[in-house]
């Protein structure tokens, strides 16, 4: 049986084994949407006519720093330009959910990707470039000092 409190959205595989017991409306196309907080940089909450809930969304193709690695600034920026706005949600049909059970997508606002904004202003950076976990080779080291 599968979580839909906790993990709302199924990955397409899970869709076509079990979808048509999902409780709610699974999402596999463009939206808007409500943003009714934000998390940090690159995950925010989102209000929908479509749901009877609210449900987490995850910036697709960006990272940005952990709240506790100096996201705040991020988190701040994102918060003054969509937080209590409405957003359009592009879906890639073939990458809609996280390891997590998160919802994927593009997030624009008047027309600019929020995400690529991000990545811009240095607020984030491109998925995969943020090398968390990897063990720091020497080179790695003398860069942050010189």
């Amino acid at each position: 049986m599968h979580d839909y409190k906790n993990y709302p959205e199924l990955t397409n595989q899970q869709i076509e084994e079990f979808g048509w017991e999902s409780p709610h409306k699974q999402i596999t196309e463009d939206f808007d949407a409500d943003v009714v907080k934000v998390h940090d940089g690159d995950t925010i909450t989102l209000k929908t006519n479509f749901r009877d809930f609210n449900f987490p969304l995850r910036f697709l193709d960006i990272d940005a720093p952990e709240l506790n690695e100096g996201g705040e600034e991020a988190r701040e920026w994102l918060k003054g330009q969509i937080l209590g706005e409405i957003v359009q949600i592009k879906i890639n049909k073939a990458n809609r959910v996280d390891k997590f059970g998160r919802l994927l997508g593009k997030v624009l606002s008047r027309g600019l990707d929020m995400g690529e904004a991000q990545v811009s202003l240095g607020y984030a950076l491109p998925f995969g470039k943020k090398k968390e976990g990897q063990i720091p080779t020497l080179s790695m080291v003398f860069k942050k000092w010189y």
